[in-house]
C-alpha cells in the first residue's frame, strides 16, 4: 500500500536555464527546458523529497507563437495565443508532443517515451495531462494515427449543435473578441462560422479574461436548446475520439491522467469511458479537476473518477487560516464535509493555477507553509501533491509577460525559474547555490514527504481529529490543530501551530479517541520522539481525557510518536 505523493512540475521552466529573462521574451532570447533535463540525477532529487509520482505538466502539443513549420507543424495565429510560449491548456494536436520540449523535434515522440522510461526507472510513475473540454482554436493534429479523423473534419457548420459535430457553432456570425485579430505578418485572424469558446461562453464576443484561445468540444449535450445530452441514436462522436486518444497515451506506458475541467465535460461521459481504459490499463489512475462539491460524489461514484482536487474544502480553509483569516478549529469541518470520500481527495497547497504561498499575494513568506504542510499531508491517507519550487520557497513574483505579477509562475511564457535553476545547478543538485534558508526548507519538506510512506500510521493507519476537547486555555485552538495517527502499537500525535511565535500547549487526548483506536490504558510513561527532529521527548503518560504538554516551534509543529 502506498500514499500517492505527486510532485507537480512545469515541464518548460523546470531546465530553462538563463541567467536573466526578458518580460515577454521570446524562445531565443529566454531559452526552454526540455524533456531530456529530466535525467536520472534530476528525477533521482524528485524522488528523494518523498515523491512517487511526477506529473508533467504541458506535455502534449498545444498553440504557441514559436514557428515550427519547417517540421511540418502549423503555425498559429498570434492573436488566439496567450502569451509567447502559449497555454498548454490550450491542445493543438492530441497525438503529439510540445516541440519546445524536444532537443531534436523530429524525435519529440521518442524523446517522451525515453522519458517514461526513465521516469520509471527512478521509480516515479507518470501522470500527464488530459484536457477534454477544450482545445485551441486553430485545432489540427499533424501526427494522428492513419484513418483517424480531425476534430471538426466532418462536422456541419451551419448547425449551431448537432451531437455528432464535435464543436459548437454561432451561425452567421465571424469571431468577434474585444480585441484586434490583426498580426503584421499573417494578416487578419478569421473563424466564420464563430466557434464556441471554451470557458462555456456562447457567444462570438468574448474579452480577454474569457479563455479566447480556445473552443469548446461537443460531447452531446444541446445547452442552448434542451440542455440534455442527446445520443441519436448512437454515442456522440467526441466520446470515441476522445477515448482514443487516452488509449493512445496510455498505450505509451503512463500511469495516470490529471483531467483538466473535468466537471465541464458530462459525468456520463466519463463514466463511460475510464472502465474502457482501465479494461485494458487497469493500474491507471485519473485525477479530476473539479470544484464543485455537490458533483463530488457524482464523479467519483457514477464517473469512476479514483482522486478529486481539495479545493474549495480543504485548501481553501487552511490558506485562510496560514493568513490569520480564520481559526483553525475551521479545518475540521473542511475535512468532515467530504469524510464519506476522503479516500478519494487529493490535498495540495500549491499548483500552477494557485498563488505561491511565499508571494505577497498569499502569505508573504514560505514558513508559513510549514504547519499547512503537516495537516494537510499527514491527515488521512489520501494523496498530497506539491508543486515544483514549493519546497524551495518560490516567491512567484516576477512579472514574466502575459500573466503579469500575480503571485503564480506563469504558464504562458518563456522564463527561468531562477530558484529552481540554482537548485538544479547543471544537474549537480549539491546545494551549494541555495541559501541555507532554503536548504532548510527542503530539509523540512523532504522529511514529511517521506513520513507519509515510510511510516505506516500515516501510510495506512486510522485518523482521529482531536480538536474537539482541545478548545481550553492550554491550547490557542485558533492558531494550532492536533489529531491522530495509528497503525498497529504506534501512535502518532500531530500537532500543527500556525503562529509566528512559539507556543506550549497542553492537548488533551479524548477517551473516546482511546476507545476507537484502541489505545491501550496503562500507568506506565511511554518513551515518545518528535519524528520531524528525530530527537527524543521526555516521557509521556497517556490517560483518557489526559493532556499531554508540547512545546512548539513558530510557523511548525511536531509529530510525536509513541510505540504503545
Amino acid at each position: 500500500m502506498e500514499k500517492p505523493i505527486i510532485y507537480q512540475v512545469f515541464t518548460r521552466l523546470f531546465g530553462a536555464n538563463a541567467n536573466k529573462n526578458v518580460s515577454n521574451g521570446t524562445k531565443k532570447e529566454n531559452g526552454c527546458g526540455k524533456m531530456a533535463d529530466f535525467t536520472g540525477a534530476a528525477l533521482a532529487e524528485i524522488k528523494k523529497l518523498g515523491a512517487t509520482h511526477i506529473w508533467y505538466t504541458g506535455l502534449i502539443e498545444h498553440a504557441t507563437k514559436a514557428d515550427y513549420t519547417q517540421y511540418g507543424i502549423q503555425k498559429d495565429h498570434p492573436a488566439v495565443v496567450k502569451g509567447n510560449a502559449g497555454s498548454p491548456y490550450a491542445i493543438k494536436d492530441y497525438y503529439d508532443i510540445d516541440p519546445d520540449l524536444a532537443t531534436k523535434v523530429p524525435e519529440r515522440m521518442k524523446e517522451f517515451e525515453n522519458l517514461v522510461m526513465r521516469t520509471h526507472k527512478a521509480d516515479l510513475k507518470m501522470i500527464i495531462d488530459f484536457v477534454p473540454n477544450h482545445v485551441a482554436r486553430q485545432y489540427h493534429s499533424d501526427a494522428k494515427p492513419e484513418g483517424v479523423k480531425d476534430l471538426g473534419e466532418e462536422d456541419d457548420t451551419t448547425t449551431a449543435f448537432s451531437p455528432y459535430n464535435n464543436f459548437y457553432y454561432l451561425p452567421g456570425t465571424k469571431f468577434s473578441p474585444n480585441f484586434s485579430l490583426h498580426d503584421d505578418e499573417m494578416g487578419d485572424y478569421v473563424e466564420s462560422p464563430a466557434k464556441v469558446t471554451g470557458n462555456d461562453c456562447f457567444t462570438s464576443w468574448v474579452g480577454q479574461n474569457d479563455w479566447y484561445e480556445t473552443v469548446k468540444l461537443n460531447y452531446g449535450v444541446d445547452y442552448q436548446g434542451t440542455n440534455q445530452l442527446i445520443f441519436s441514436p448512437s454515442t456522440p462522436t467526441t466520446w470515441l475520439m476522445m477515448r482514443d486518444i487516452l488509449l493512445f497515451w496510455a498505450g505509451k506506458g503512463i500511469d495516470g491522467f490529471r483531467c483538466d475541467m473535468a466537471e465541464m465535460v458530462p459525468c456520463d461521459f466519463w463514466g463511460w469511458v475510464i472502465p474502457q481504459v482501465k479494461e485494458k490499463h487497469p493500474d491507471l489512475i485519473f485525477i479530476a479537476e473539479v470544484y464543485n462539491p455537490h458533483e463530488y460524489r457524482n464523479y467519483i461514484h457514477r464517473g469512476h473518477f479514483d482522486y478529486l482536487y481539495d479545493k474549495v474544502g480543504l485548501y481553501d480553509t487552511i490558506r485562510t487560516v496560514m493568513v490569520g483569516n480564520n481559526s483553525a478549529t475551521s479545518i475540521t469541518s473542511a475535512w468532515q464535509s467530504v469524510n464519506d470520500i476522503q479516500s478519494h481527495m487529493l490535498n495540495f497547497l500549491e499548483n500552477h493555477d494557485e498563488q505561491r504561498i511565499a508571494s505577497k499575494f498569499f502569505a508573504g513568506n514560505a514558513e508559513k507553509g510549514k504547519p499547512a504542510l503537516l495537516v494537510s499531508a499527514l491527515m488521512n491517507t489520501n494523496p498530497m501533491m506539491v508543486y515544483f519550487g514549493q519546497d524551495l520557497g518560490e516567491k512567484g513574483m516576477y512579472s514574466e509577460g502575459f500573466s503579469g505579477q500575480d503571485g503564480r509562475t506563469t504558464i504562458f511564457d518563456y522564463w527561468t525559474i531562477d530558484l529552481i535553476r540554482r537548485w538544479r545547478n547543471n544537474n549537480k543538485f549539491d546545494g551549494s547555490l541555495l541559501s541555507k534558508e532554503e536548504k532548510d526548507l527542503q530539509k523540512y519538506y523532504t522529511k514529511v514527504l517521506n513520513l507519509c510512506n515510510s511510516e505506516k500510521a500515516i501510510r495506512e493507519g486510522q485518523f482521529f481529529d482531536i480538536m474537539y476537547v482541545n478548545q481550553h486555555e492550554g491550547m490557542n485552538e485558533h492558531r494550532q490543530f492536533a489529531f491522530l495517527r495509528k497503525k498497529d502499537k504506534d501512535l502518532l500525535l500531530v500537532i500543527a501551530n500556525f503562529d509566528d511565535a512559539p507556543a506550549r500547549s497542553w492537548v488533551k487526548i479524548p477517551a473516546h479517541a482511546f476507545e476507537c483506536m484502541d489505545i491501550p490504558v496503562s500507568d506506565k510513561d511511554y518513551d515518545c520522539k518528535d519524528l520531524l527532529t528525530g530527537k527524543k521527548e521526555k516521557p509521556q503518560r497517556l490517560i483518557p481525557d489526559g493532556t499531554l504538554y508540547v512545546e512548539l516551534p513558530a510557523n511548525g509543529g511536531k509529530i510525536l510518536k509513541f510505540k504503545l
